[in-house]
């Protein structure tokens, strides 16, 4: 008796499918993103199949041919996508059918589309964030070669967007090479839990043919095996994992994009970016928009959007696997090309970024940044540093009155406010004095710069 469905599932069916809600359920215009993965889980599937017994070695290289067959159409473009068969796995197999006749009709055998599914975003991801954390490597060395460039340049550095204290231009870039080192390095911990195959967990339970998950394993290159067949097959903990690691590196791109958009507006003009990575205005032509980091600074907020879509799609499932998580794909594979675009593109901006020192160095006088200077000075001397915030305080209000610097005051205006104060004072307030005393681990002196960018290059190698 023939199904009267066309489905490959359909055997039990007495109707077909409604058109719309073929539609509605269907995946392939997506999942097709995983076609070579699903191919390379098959290839290893039909292996193992074969050295189990369930397949013959004529059948196994009657499907391997034809799985060759396939990838060639698909690569190609020569594959003919089908609604009709749902979702990438049909389609493949189909053809394979088509191709090979009964063998075909045999890879299936010890598996389901749920292990099967799960095993290929996991073969996806493993290779997507080998390529993420490669430019995410290549973002670091060019920060460092910036920071390199711009030890000795002297900027503010702001809290509450105030100029606070004299620091270096290059010791302000490590800041971000610290954050995007902890972004790689989460993405290589969370390959271990990427790395680990659900394929043999079937729908739920597990399979009743004597399958060989560790041959099936070491053929795919997987580290570890699912422990749990239901767990297996309904878990997307690594998918949530790395959309979490995915929003932090964004939002760490983010708040570099909102550095340079400020640096290089007029207001600032801390930084210059080039041209090839900004654009005009249609109608104000004397505009110079830094495109670039704004698009970055948007597609976070997409990044974000994608990480919440896939708690809420979990957060409510029974076990084992449910329909519902064939939404997981789409979130997961935009957060993988956004967040591949965002690091790309800054790469290769990052290297252009030209500092305009001058500017950066006069911003920094205006704000009084050696006003702490002057208070360990005081302290150094003897007084409570209470005592100094306050003699300091009333220092700044007068130069303020003086629209003077604190390192243009006098001598004399200085010692109004304290007696102890004397000639060797102007070595502490001065840019250069201010940078140079922060001469300890972590600090912002040139020299401590380049110790921390020789440590910083070891780290990579």
């Amino acid at each position: 008796m023939t199904s009267k469905t066309n489905h490959l599932w359909g055997g039990r069916f007495n109707e077909p499918t409604d058109e719309f809600v073929k539609i509605f359920g269907a995946s392939v215009t997506f999942d097709k993103v995983l076609a070579f993965y699903d191919i390379e889980g098959s290839e290893a599937h039909a292996t193992m199949l074969s050295e189990i017994g369930v397949l013959t070695k004529e059948e196994l290289k009657q499907i391997l041919d034809g799985l060759s067959a396939i990838k060639d159409e698909i690569s190609n473009g020569q594959f003919e996508w089908s609604i009709d068969l749902e979702d990438v796995h049909m389609n493949i197999e189909a053809r394979l059918t088509e191709l090979c006749g009964l063998p075909g009709k045999k890879l299936h055998t010890g598996r389901s589309r749920n292990d099967q599914v799960a095993t290929d975003i996991r073969l996806y991801l493993r290779d997507q964030v080998q390529i993420i954390n490669n430019e995410i490597l290549r973002l670091l060395n060019a920060l460092l070669d910036l920071a390199e460039g711009e030890k000795s340049t002297i900027m503010p550095g702001f809290t509450h967007l105030q100029a606070a204290q004299p620091v270096s231009f290059g010791h302000h870039l490590l800041a971000y090479f610290e954050m995007f080192k902890r972004d790689h390095e989460r993405l290589e911990d969370s390959y271990k839990r990427i790395n680990t195959m659900p394929l043999g967990a079937a729908a739920l339970a597990g399979t009743s043919y004597p399958i060989n998950r560790e041959r099936t394993a070491e053929l795919l290159g997987f580290e570890r095996i699912c422990a749990n067949s239901i767990d297996a097959v309904s878990d997307r903990d690594f998918a949530i994992e790395f959309c979490s690691n995915a929003s932090l590196i964004m939002m760490h791109l983010s708040r570099f994009s909102e550095e340079l958009i400020l640096w290089s507006s007029a207001q600032f003009n801390f930084v210059t970016l080039p041209d090839s990575f900004c654009t005009g205005s249609s109608i104000m032509p004397q505009k110079k928009n830094p495109d670039v980091p704004e698009l970055v600074r948007g597609k976070t907020g997409r990044v974000n959007g994608n990480l919440i879509a896939l708690l809420t799609l979990m957060k409510g499932q029974p076990l084992a696997y449910n329909k519902d998580n064939q939404e997981d794909k789409e979130p997961l594979f935009d957060t993988v090309e956004t967040l591949q675009a965002c690091l790309r593109v800054f790469g290769d901006m990052v290297p252009t970024i030209k500092a305009n020192t001058e500017t950066m160095r006069s911003s920094t006088l205006k704000g009084y940044t050696t006003a702490t200077d002057l208070a360990d000075y005081l302290v150094k001397k003897g007084m409570p540093f209470r005592d100094a915030h306050d003699v300091v305080g009333n220092t700044v209000a007068y130069a303020i009155t003086q629209s003077k610097d604190l390192s243009e005051l006098s001598l004399k205006e200085l010692q109004s406010f304290d007696r102890t104060i004397e000639a060797d004072i102007f070595d502490f307030i001065s840019l250069e004095g201010s940078l140079n005393a922060r001469n300890h681990l972590g600090g912002t002196a040139p020299e401590q710069v380049s110790l921390a960018i020789k440590t910083a290059r070891s780290s990579l190698k």
